[in-house]
């Protein structure tokens, strides 16, 4: 398959994104019109200043500057316009449906309002759908360098609002942070009728995503790369059919994989693992959804088969109701029977 013909074929394939930050999709040229909009003055002078400080290497560093970014949004049209911005660009990577993640936690401890937050994110997603056909649901994540209690006044803030989340999840930094941590506020959560996902294995060890499988529950693993180096939990994983959220440019630029060629997506697959394809924080790891296809199926050798595969396990693996994935799934069926030449 030639590189026109794969980037073809897999932009027109229908996909849906599980694992994207909504605050990650923050693109300086809108973070610099906020910032302005909100009087809000930057330590940096141009867009291009930005970008240079993109050049961090680990999990850490990225959050730095990931949550001074966060600070230019401010009212419910900001957070309108950061949804709107981003499902423009996965309408064009042929993304039919997103379950984004949104960090309460990082907008609430600088005084803005959970509604603030929720409503603008809500009114985006709403647009999106009418206008661009893409659907989407909510997950909220706690943020596990913060306390228990903390992620527990959260919940409580969301309980107005459960009718428009999904589930809730688990970001941030995973180092030393392990998921038993919260294993309380996610029985909460789950009693509330929540999904639940976790951040598991991208820095921290196998260990992390057991907890996460037994002490926690999750629907879902997102990451989930360490896993492969314990057999026992890869064999598990597989019983279950448990999805993985996995982000391969976000491995890369967070030095998770030194090079993408050495990325377990291959492999993932090969073992019979439900491995989807994400764009994580797309901002500032360099691709949206279609570029994390792209340049994975070029660097570990994806065949189109394979793509059809993960593109099915996404909506498979989505909180979709039965009947909505089975649409889903019946869409990306056609697709391929109606180009057979790509």
């Amino acid at each position: 398959m030639t590189d026109t013909t794969l980037e073809a074929f897999a932009r027109g394939l229908p996909k849906a994104e599980l694992h994207m930050h909504i605050e990650g999709s923050l693109e300086p040229e809108l973070m610099f019109a906020l910032a302005e909009r909100n009087g809000i003055t930057l330590p940096y002078k141009s867009v291009e200043e930005i970008r240079a400080a993109y050049a961090f290497s680990n999990l850490q560093d990225f959050l730095d500057i990931y949550y001074q970014g966060a600070g230019v949004l401010i009212t419910r049209a900001d957070f309108k316009d950061l949804a709107v911005a981003y499902f423009e660009r996965l309408a064009a990577d042929g993304g039919v449906h997103a379950e984004i993640f949104f960090d309460p936690q990082t907008h609430t401890e600088r005084g803005v309002a959970f509604e603030t937050v929720i409503d603008g994110l809500l009114d985006g997603m709403a647009e999106a759908e009418e206008r661009l056909g893409v659907t989407s649901k909510l997950i909220l994540c706690f943020l596990r360098h913060l306390s228990e209690e903390s992620a527990f006044e959260t919940l409580e803030q969301a309980k107005p609002h459960l009718s428009k989340i999904a589930g809730v999840g688990l970001d941030s930094s995973e180092v030393g942070h392990p998921p038993a941590k919260f294993a309380r506020v996610f029985k909460a959560a789950r009693d509330l009728g929540l999904k639940i996902v976790a951040h598991a294995g991208e820095e921290g060890p196998p260990e992390y995503v057991w907890e996460a499988i037994d002490l926690v529950g999750v629907d879902r693993i997102d990451h989930g790369n360490r896993a492969l180096e314990d057999t026992a939990l890869t064999a598990r994983l597989v019983a279950d059919g448990t999805t993985l959220t996995v982000c391969p440019l976000s491995n890369l630029k967070l030095c998770v994989v030194p090079d993408l060629t050495a990325h377990p997506m291959r492999k993932m697959l090969d073992l019979g693992l439900k491995a989807t394809v994400n764009s994580d924080d797309p901002a500032y790891f360099g691709g949206y959804l279609l570029d994390n296809y792209l340049e994975t199926a070029k660097a570990v050798d994806l065949t189109r088969d394979d793509l059809v595969v993960l593109a099915r396990n996404s909506f498979s693996g989505s909180f979709l109701d039965e009947t909505e994935k089975a649409r889903r799934l019946a869409q990306v069926d056609a697709y391929v029977a109606g180009n057979p030449s790509l």
